[in-house]
């Protein structure tokens, strides 16, 4: 690794310290000030990317190995803490006889790669697991089929010559969430939506925001009974979300029976927090794109850079707890972090842009203030259940900064600040420590670069 006075150089600055073209900068990390808890960050592997993953196509089990390790290990990868599993229609494809009749589920063990790939994340340490349907089974939609909206009969405005299938769709989530907990796996949030407010030609369901509010209150008793905490809605953009907590924050009893809000980034992104005061996620997004890009910072809108960004803005604008990216691994012209191909895999700096966030902020830290008077550092702070204190700076500017930090309120006195930097030449590199002493730190942060610090004792 390299010593700081050549991170110092490399970045046009003197070994002394003093800057060589640029003003050095200052920033204060506050713990007296908190903003949101974070529950985590994850990811998906939903329609069948688990089962490529498991080597449905040509992935050996090494290779399985160090794509695992890219995305979960919290010391050489990304360390996510989140699993978002994708519930589909399969564990009751046909109509029972109606929405009364007896449930006739199957469970195969396997959900299409996700049971494996949900207990490869448990070896990890992972516990969150989200669980959220795209649609309802199409029999229980107006029009029939999974695909291509529709709406779920008995809601308002939604009615059907079957019946009222709002109840048994409450169970059929439920029991989803009960077939993993028999595989060991404990389902610990539940959504029944996926972009409501986008038909999709793929599963899909429209419901309006009064309609979610409405089957918030039927699904609500079934799955805190069971243990299972309700999430919603999962819009297509984050503006548009807002209608739909706003409609929850409205109604007392679907308000008590959701535990979080998600929201997803396609339509809008991050602007500011959602109009609640419970815990918010962004549960998914990735860049638009038609090639597969491993770069850092090409100005596409899709590389690691961009990625980076939209990071620091939901946890800073958006004050989200949870941050889970679409998907960890996928083929083709992905926007995915990794590329699987065969027996063979690539790594976009889009991993290494969340692992900057994901590995060293932990679940059940507190984000903290850090203010700094220079536009172009995008700084945030996290204080662990643990001690240490992570920083993360996100320098935009075109030119290296160095940055003097002042530690108030953070119980860090003296110590150390190990830095970890991301940018085109590097993915997550350990440099040397710098000693913290009286509450402060100086160190450089390289233009177009992202710095992680983990600061302790």
């Amino acid at each position: 690794m390299a010593p700081l006075s050549v991170l110092l150089a490399a970045a046009g600055f003197t070994a002394a310290g003093t800057p060589n073209a640029w003003a050095a900068t200052t920033a204060t990390v506050n713990g007296s000030t908190t903003y949101q808890p974070i529950d985590g960050f994850g990811f998906s592997e939903h329609f069948g990317r688990a089962a490529i993953m498991n080597g449905s196509q040509g992935l050996s089990a090494a290779k399985q190995r160090e794509i695992l390790g890219l995305l979960l290990d919290r010391g050489t990868g990304a360390g996510l803490s989140i699993l978002r599993l994708g519930i589909d229609s399969g564990i009751q494809p046909t109509d029972p006889g109606g929405p009364n009749a007896t449930p006739k589920y199957v469970w195969d063990g396997v959900d299409k790669g996700q049971v494996w790939l949900a207990k490869q994340a448990k070896a990890y340490g992972v516990n969150r697991f989200y669980a959220d349907a795209w649609t309802a089974p199409g029999y229980m939609k107006t029009n029939g089929t999974d695909a291509n909206g529709g709406t779920l009969c008995g809601l308002s405005g939604a009615s059907c010559a079957s019946g009222d299938w709002r109840t048994a769709y409450a169970n059929f989530l439920v029991q989803y969430a009960k077939f993993y907990g028999q595989e060991g796996i404990g389902i610990t949030d539940l959504g029944f939506t996926n972009e409501p407010d986008w038909t999709a030609t793929y599963d899909s369901m429209r419901l309006t925001p009064a309609q979610a509010v409405e089957f918030t209150k039927v699904l609500g008793p079934v799955a805190n009974a069971a243990g299972y905490k309700v999430a919603c809605c999962d819009s297509f953009g984050w503006t548009q979300q807002k209608a739909y907590s706003s409609a929850i924050e409205a109604d007392a009893t679907a308000r008590a029976y959701t535990t979080t809000h998600t929201g997803h980034t396609y339509a809008s992104a991050v602007d500011g927090p959602l109009p609640t005061s419970q815990r918010t996620w962004m549960s998914e997004w990735s860049p638009n794109g038609t090639t597969w890009n491993e770069n850092w910072d090409d100005g596409s809108g899709y590389d690691g850079f961009t990625v980076a960004s939209a990071v620091h803005d939901a946890l800073t604008k958006g004050n989200t707890s949870g941050y889970v990216y679409w998907y960890g691994a996928s083929l083709g012209a992905t926007r995915g972090l990794i590329q699987m191909d065969g027996d063979n895999y690539h790594v976009s700096k889009r991993l290494w842009a969340i692992a900057g966030y994901s590995r060293y902020i932990r679940p059940g830290a507190t984000r903290i203030a850090a203010t700094t008077p220079d536009g172009n550092l995008k700084l945030s702070a996290f204080r662990n259940t643990d001690g240490t204190l992570t920083v993360v700076a996100l320098n935009a500017g075109s030119a290296a900064q160095q940055v003097s930090y002042s530690l108030q309120n953070t119980g860090i006195t003296t110590g150390t600040a190990t830095p970890y930097l991301t940018n085109g030449s590097n993915s997550m590199a350990q440099q040397s420590a710098v000693a913290v002493s009286g509450s402060a730190l100086t160190t450089a942060v390289p233009a177009r670069s992202l710095v992680t610090y983990t600061i302790k004792r």
